[in-house]
């Protein structure tokens, strides 16, 4: 690996810290190594961000070691960047050390002007496909760099494009390295929009990470039949089925999966039309798995038949999932239940102990919608379209469900601030699907039109089956001792935490405060206060991940409460 100040060659013969690179970078590297096939990529550091964040621009430097990146992938692919008749093409895309999926903002094809599309034409005889590849760069490059969304017509030429482009108030350049480097400043400046903020915020992820820039060859999922784009998980991220799960889209690029515009198929059709890709991808996914001993989340694309991998991550799994991961992994002889207990969060299980819908509930009950079940749970709100407005109504105490045809990132703060999330279009890899997951929020996608109709309506959503109905249906509340990975997940966190968590059952010390009264006579600001010096704490409340973290700051050694998981998991967080 070249070592430079700010640019590092992803050849695979060194693995630097994923804080430096970023986990994208990091994956990618990692996979080269193992051999497996990933286009060649160079990757613009943390270190480089932070430095243009603080100095409003490019540190010293760092243009010259992306030229020699530049040159690097030239020599590795034998196209050029700048010209010729083998054009290089290539997608900028973030990454910070933690994953953020679906936060940050993505180019492709960038490199391409009227030349390269003629070009292209020229090398792969499909004038089609050239032209695809060209307006997709337009539009893309428009939308993130100069922020000027535009949709431009599949049949226009470029003039016109530019022409539209213009319109909205921006310009494309066409040389390829200013191109660059506004991709790379505008992946930059997306650490600190407010959806980044956001979402960061909300997972308690630091604001000083910055992003990584991955700079990488472009493969082509819109070149023919052929080819294609999907996602694919190493086992079922919504239940935890030991199975591969994702989808596959044919003649198309990652960001139509993402997206939500279109409805992907099945990785049973992949194997249909691709049956060599999908062996290779099925044997990396367990590959990966294996060296990560974590379930992967692998983005790939498929060109003229070749698999090629773009990145592999440890998957956003919906709390059920993350739960079955765990413990399944400690009888894989994967990890270790100290392992597992780090990889469910107390918001997790607090999310999958919440009611349920009542059995018999639906049979009586009007549907509304049906759709696919994206992230399981049930929750009801009223129907609201507007990401500004359910955030707001939901600050105000009411509980509000997000409809949209499709979210993006700028719908996060929305999706955060709501009980639900249902869109009309997508499927289960869609943006909408995998943060909602990464949220534990209750899911339905790709209900078909008629969802936005129905704003301003009560509703019931069920992840589980993709259903919507009206009105607000009767719960009833599951019972973690019901469920043996629950029970084995309580074993070893009451074997490891400093903290005693009893259920009221067991016994209540007589000196315990009753933190539910605390609460009633002041806020969970006040519980540091009248809790010091304290030994033990009961009530309800602490089935509340905050006010058991509150309460657990303050010191006390012993809580009585029911469910007793999500406490013991905050004993751990130490």
């Amino acid at each position: 690996m070249t070592v430079n100040r700010w640019v590092l060659h992803l050849d695979g013969s060194a693995l630097p810290d994923r804080k430096l690179i970023g986990g994208k970078a990091w994956s990618v590297a990692r996979m080269a190594a193992l051999g497996l096939h990933v286009p060649p990529a160079f990757v613009i550091t943390t270190e480089a961000c932070l430095s243009y964040l603080a100095e409003g621009g490019f540190p010293a430097g760092l243009e010259d070691e992306i030229a020699g990146g530049l040159e690097w992938l030239e020599a590795q692919t034998g196209r050029s960047f700048a010209g010729g008749d083998k054009r290089l093409l290539l997608s900028v895309r973030s990454g910070a050390a933690i994953s953020m999926p679906g936060m940050m903002d993505t180019v492709l094809n960038l490199g391409i002007d009227d030349a390269g599309e003629a070009a292209l034409a020229s090398e792969t005889g499909l004038p089609a496909f050239a032209r695809d590849t060209h307006r997709r760069f337009m539009e893309l490059y428009s939308a993130i760099v100069l922020k000027s969304p535009v949709e431009l017509a599949h049949d226009a030429d470029p003039a016109s494009w530019r022409a539209e482009v213009a319109k909205a108030g921006g310009e494309v350049p066409a040389d390829g390295r200013a191109q660059l480097r506004g991709a790379v400043q505008a992946v930059f400046d997306s650490w600190n929009t407010r959806r980044a903020k956001r979402y960061r915020e909300h997972n308690n992820i630091p604001h000083d990470l910055g992003t990584a820039v991955t700079v990488q060859v472009m493969v082509f999922g819109n070149l023919d039949e052929l080819s294609g784009t999907g996602v694919l998980f190493s086992r079922n991220p919504l239940v935890g089925d030991p199975v591969p799960y994702g989808e596959y889209l044919p003649r198309a690029q990652g960001e139509d999966v993402v997206s939500g515009k279109f409805t992907p198929l099945s990785l049973e059709a992949m194997h249909a039309h691709v049956p060599e890709a999908h062996g290779a991808l099925l044997a990396a996914s367990t590959l990966l798995e294996a060296e990560n001993a974590d379930v992967q989340d692998i983005e790939f694309t498929v060109q003229m038949g070749k698999l090629y991998l773009l990145q592999s991550r440890s998957a956003k799994r919906a709390p059920a999932a993350a739960v079955r991961f765990a413990v399944d992994m400690v009888d894989e002889g994967r990890i270790d239940p100290a392992t597992a207990l780090s990889r469910v969060s107390a918001e997790q299980v607090a999310t999958l102990l919440l009611p349920h819908l009542a059995a018999g509930a639906a049979e009586n009950a009007q549907l509304l919608l049906a759709g696919e079940g994206a992230c399981p749970g049930v929750a009801t709100g009223i129907l609201v379209a507007d990401s500004d407005e359910a955030e707001r109504r939901a600050a105000a105490g009411e509980a509000v469900v997000l409809v949209r045809a499709t979210t993006s990132p700028d719908d996060v703060h929305g999706m955060i601030a709501a009980r639900a999330v249902v869109t009309e279009q997508g499927g289960s890899t869609s943006h909408a699907a995998v943060v909602s997951r990464a949220l534990g929020r209750p899911c339905v996608v790709g209900t078909g039109a008629g969802a936005l109709a129905l704003v301003g309506r009560l509703v019931t959503v069920d992840g589980a089956t993709g259903k919507v109905y009206d009105g607000a249906l009767p719960t009833e509340a599951p019972r973690e001792a019901e469920d043996p990975r629950l029970s084995r997940l309580i074993q070893w966190a009451r074997e490891r935490s400093p903290v005693t968590v009893k259920h009221p059952g067991e016994g209540t010390p007589a000196d315990a405060v009753d933190v539910d009264l605390l609460l009633a006579e002041g806020s969970v600001d006040d519980l540091a206060g009248a809790l010091t010096g304290k030994a033990a704490a009961r009530g309800s409340a602490l089935a509340n991940v905050e006010i058991a973290r509150a309460v657990r700051r303050a010191g006390v050694r012993t809580m009585i409460t029911e469910p007793v998981l999500p406490a013991l998991l905050v004993a751990l967080e130490d």
